[in-house]
Parts: C-alpha cells; sequence; structure tokens
C-alpha cells in the first residue's frame, strides 16, 4: 500500500479443558482503509487448527454488531477484509479502535475468541466548519483585544490529528492558542498593532490548521476585517455619541371614531447604540388631548411603548391628529430622536346587521347523525367592507345545546354534532347572534321541533293479579291489572295486545295505561291444571309478560 504501513500483529492463547472443549484468542493489528478482499491473517496457522479441520468442523464466525467488515474464507483458512474499514466512522475518536469475533467449530466443539485492532491513517485533513469567518472591529480597539477563532477538527487520532495553527500575515494580529481540559485548544487572535481605517480599510488574514502526519495534511479559514460597520468597545467607558433613533420617521394609524376609551396601540420602540445612562431612558407624546403614553417593562430589558385612548375621537371635529413621539436618553447633555404619528379618524360603524326573520322554524328527526343540516339562517348589514363582513354565532348559555348544534360561522349553516333524543327534549330554542367586524349585532332564535321515531318498547308492570280462581268463574272474570307504557308519541307510543291459548284476553274497553285482563270464556272448558298466560304488547317492538293461575 503506498503511503500507509502496514502492520500485522499476532497474539495467541489456546487452552484445552478436560472435557474436550477447545478455547483460543489470537489478535491481529491492520491499518483502516485496506481494500475489499485484503488479508487480516491467517487464522488456521495462528491457531494451529488444519484446514480441511475448518470445513469438517463447520467453522463460522459470529460478531456482535460489526460482521460486516470481516469474513473467514475456509479454503484458505485466512480472515478477509470484506468491505473497506472507515476507523473513524466505526470508532470516532476512540482509541484503541477494534473488532471483536468468534469462530466455533462442531465435533469437537472448539471456540476462538479473534480482535481486530483498527489503526488509524492520516487520511483526514484538518477543517473548519466554515471557509470564511468575518470580523468588524473598531479602529479604537486597544491592543491586547483578544478574539476567539473557530476550532479545527481532525477525525484522525493520536500525531494524525490536529497539531498545530498558524496565522499569516502577523502585521496586526498574533496567533494565541490555550490549553482546555478536554484536551482541545482555544485559538485566539490578538491585536498587537492599533488599527488605522483611514490607512487600510480591509485585512484578509490565513488561518492554518495542520496535523502530524506524513504527508502533513492542513486546512485554512479566510478572515475578513472591514471595520467601519460595527463598533466593538472593549475596556473603553462608553460616552454618548448617539441619539436614540426610530427605524421610520412616520408612524400612520387609521381609527375608528368609535374605538372604545381605553384602546391600545402599540407604537415602535426605538434603539439608542449606547449603553447603561447613555442609553435609551424614556418617552413622551405629545399632545395629550386624545392619547396618553403606556411604557410596559419587557423580560428582555426593553420597554413596550402603547398609545391608550383616553378621550372619545370625533370625525366631525377632527379627521386627521398629529402627534409627536419623544425618545430620550440619561445622557449629559440629553440626546432625543422623535417620530411623527398622523390618527385617520374613520367614519363609525353605524349599521347593524338585520337577521331576515325574528324566528326561524325548523324540524329535525331525533337521533340524526352528526353533521345533518338543520337550516340556514341569513343577515345582512348594510355597511361596506369589513365592516359589512357578518359571522355567526349560538348565543344560548346552556352547555347542553352547545354539545348539540354548531352554527358555520361564516355560512350560517346549524348542524348537528350531538345525540338528540325526542324522550328528553321534544323543541329546541336556539338563540343566535350576527355580528359584524365593526362589533354591531342582531339576534333571532331558531324553533327546532323534534321528530319522534320508534326507538323505545314498552313497558309492562302487573298491578294486581289473582292467584287461585275458581273453575267455574264465568266469562270476563278480571285476572289481573297491568301498567303499560311507551315512552315513544304518537303511533309510536301505540300498542296492540293478546293473550293467549284463547283463555285470557285483555279487555277491550280498557284505556291508558291501565290494561285489564279477563277470561275470554268459561274457566271450566280448561284442563284442571295450572293456567299460563302469556300477554303480548306490541308497538313495533314487541314486550312479553306471563300471567300464572291456578284452579280452585
Amino acid at each position: 500500500m503506498s503511503g500507509r504501513t502496514m502492520r500485522w500483529q499476532v497474539l495467541l492463547f489456546v487452552s484445552v479443558s478436560s472435557l474436550g472443549t477447545v478455547f483460543g484468542q489470537v489478535a491481529y493489528s491492520i491499518p483502516e482503509e485496506m481494500s475489499k478482499g485484503s488479508v487480516v491473517g491467517n487464522i488456521a496457522q495462528d491457531l494451529g487448527i488444519n484446514v480441511k479441520r475448518l470445513k469438517s468442523g463447520k467453522a463460522r464466525i459470529y460478531t456482535e454488531d460489526n460482521g460486516k467488515y470481516v469474513e473467514l474464507n475456509k479454503d484458505r483458512g485466512v480472515l478477509l477484509v470484506r468491505e473497506r474499514i472507515d476507523r473513524e466512522t466505526l470508532c470516532g475518536q476512540t482509541t484503541p479502535c477494534a473488532l471483536h469475533l468468534q469462530i466455533t467449530l462442531e465435533d469437537p466443539i472448539e471456540f476462538y475468541t479473534v480482535t481486530v485492532e483498527i489503526n488509524d491513517i492520516n487520511d483526514n485533513a484538518p477543517s473548519f466548519k466554515k471557509d470564511e469567518i468575518k470580523f468588524r472591529i473598531s479602529e479604537s480597539a486597544v491592543t491586547g483585544a483578544k478574539f476567539v477563532l473557530e476550532r479545527a477538527m481532525d477525525p484522525d487520532v493520536g500525531v494524525n490529528g490536529l497539531q498545530s495553527y498558524s496565522l499569516q500575515p502577523t502585521d496586526s494580529f498574533n496567533l494565541k492558542l490555550q490549553n482546555q481540559q478536554d484536551g482541545s485548544k482555544k485559538v485566539e487572535m490578538v491585536l498587537q498593532k492599533h488599527l488605522d481605517r483611514e490607512a487600510q480599510q480591509h485585512l484578509s488574514l490565513i488561518l492554518t490548521a495542520a496535523d502530524g502526519g506524513e504527508p502533513q495534511l492542513s486546512g485554512t479559514m479566510i478572515l475578513e476585517n472591514p471595520m467601519e460597520l460595527f463598533r466593538i468597545t472593549i475596556e473603553i467607558t462608553d460616552i454618548n455619541d448617539n441619539a436614540p433613533s426610530f427605524a421610520s420617521s412616520e408612524k400612520r394609524f387609521e381609527i375608528s371614531e368609535s374605538a372604545i376609551i381605553g384602546s391600545k396601540f402599540v407604537l415602535e420602540k426605538a434603539i439608542d447604540a449606547d449603553i447603561g445612562t447613555n442609553g435609551l431612558q424614556s418617552y413622551s407624546l405629545n399632545p395629550t388631548n386624545n392619547f396618553a403614553l403606556k411604557l410596559e417593562n419587557q423580560a428582555d430589558g426593553s420597554k413596550k411603548v402603547e398609545m391608550i385612548l383616553q378621550k372619545p375621537l370625533d370625525r366631525e371635529q377632527d379627521q386627521h391628529i398629529l402627534l409627536l413621539l419623544t425618545a430620550l436618553d440619561g445622557g449629559q447633555p440629553r440626546m432625543s430622536g422623535t417620530m411623527q404619528i398622523t390618527v385617520n379618524v374613520l367614519d363609525a360603524n353605524d349599521n347593524a346587521p338585520v337577521f331576515t326573520k325574528p324566528v326561524y322554524k325548523a324540524t329535525i328527526t331525533e337521533n340524526s347523525p352528526a353533521g345533518t343540516s338543520v337550516i340556514t339562517v341569513r343577515a345582512s348589514d348594510k355597511d361596506g367592507g369589513s365592516n359589512g363582513e357578518i359571522s355567526y354565532a349560538i348565543s344560548n348559555s346552556k352547555r347542553r345545546l352547545s354539545d348539540l348544534f354548531q352554527i358555520d360561522r361564516k355560512t350560517g349553516e346549524v348542524i348537528v354534532i350531538g345525540q338528540i333524543d325526542y324522550e328528553k327534549t321534544k323543541l329546541f330554542q336556539i338563540d343566535i347572534e350576527a355580528t359584524d367586524n365593526g362589533g354591531l349585532s342582531d339576534s333571532s332564535k331558531i324553533l327546532l321541533d323534534v321528530t319522534d321515531v320508534n326507538d323505545n318498547s314498552p313497558q309492562l308492570k302487573i298491578l294486581s293479579k289473582s292467584d287461585a280462581i275458581l273453575e267455574d268463574s264465568p266469562e270476563s272474570t278480571v285476572i289481573a291489572m297491568l301498567s303499560v307504557n311507551d315512552p315513544d308519541s304518537d303511533r309510536n307510543g301505540e300498542f296492540g295486545r293478546a293473550g293467549s291459548q284463547n283463555v285470557l284476553i285483555m279487555d277491550p274497553s280498557s284505556t291508558g295505561t291501565m290494561q285489564r285482563i279477563q277470561s275470554e270464556k268459561s274457566i271450566l272448558d280448561e284442563p284442571d291444571s295450572p293456567l299460563e298466560v302469556r300477554i303480548n304488547i306490541t308497538s313495533q317492538m314487541a314486550q312479553y309478560i306471563f300471567i300464572t293461575c291456578y284452579f280452585s
């Protein structure tokens, strides 16, 4: 291998147990990046195993999670590189880097442990995350000022890893390296000569990082320094040489004359390059006829600036209001910056939405699935633009209604979203509201009749009965009294009735929920045995009841 040094190291340990099981271990040392098919080691020779034994013993190789890198050639008795090995991918900065394998044979069982150490080669150059870095340094920076540079990275280890840095040219800066606890080096560029922007506006330097391998590899970073754009003050007391300023010289608001007292309008914050008492300290707003100023401290130390309406606006009196916002610092002398505020007073939204009907009526079948459309309501607004845009809402405060119905804010369509039960509620009153963007509104209501479906079966209950009856009891003898109830309405709550054995019938003259059970013919016609009767009460859902009587 050109440019690379390959070294094989073989360590062998063999033990034979009393049960005939053989254990042994061998270690190899190879460089990374060997080509596929390269010989790692003669495993048969190094373990003293006949090549034929590898075949007869069905030699197998086992690995933990890196079996793709090495394979066993049983015909030659050697370990081969199965796939090119990149030490940096396999182990990163960990040393030593090794593959751990196990070879087993059968009849008799033999176990051999194989360790393949992967040695680093100088196949990576030092590199920086960025190709270029820029500094903006004031020409007033003092000599000795330090500027931290980005450290280079080298995946290689040992002498092949990162070893040194150099900086060129060194007219204005030199390089300082400082060892860190993690073994890396802190890289600093130190100012050793005063900068003169008028003499030279730009400086270009090259930072080089080099490793210690053979051949030596290196990486570079270009440092450009336009010094006129950003001032960095180092160990120099600030002076009040900057006034507060706004990004915009003018701010415009359009506010309706119907705006309520206390309405807030956020203003742009000023900025001041100075710090401490020389920085931004306060604001003022003039005149203060209609608006007052409110300042609120923020988490970042700045102030939120708001203009608060404290007097109603009258467009007929003042269509435009001019204000001046002033930002002040605390230096001596005090410096300030201003921004003009123009308030255009808009005509009020003086037309409310109007529903097409004061009351809407609709019907819905109980148990209608979610998404069923109930009705679509409509409202109109004479105002134009955004003032004429309407949104709909259900205004009932009862939670049950909000669980059952929902209205589309834009279209006014009311749909079912819950379970409607006629037996619980037969009529809903849904109060609705239409509101425009100015806050004006109109109200209406929907009277929703629920249509019953036959979803309940009759309920039967024996109120009283005769446990014993005389054999010679005449026709129409009352045997029992029943209570019959069906929660459904109209025809869904109607029920038929029938007896059994043509002995007992329900009295046709019985009405309502009270039903009499009586004999249809003389009891003497029946056998001398207990009489069991099934009473069948039916709507579309049947219920049965059994009545047992004894002769006496």
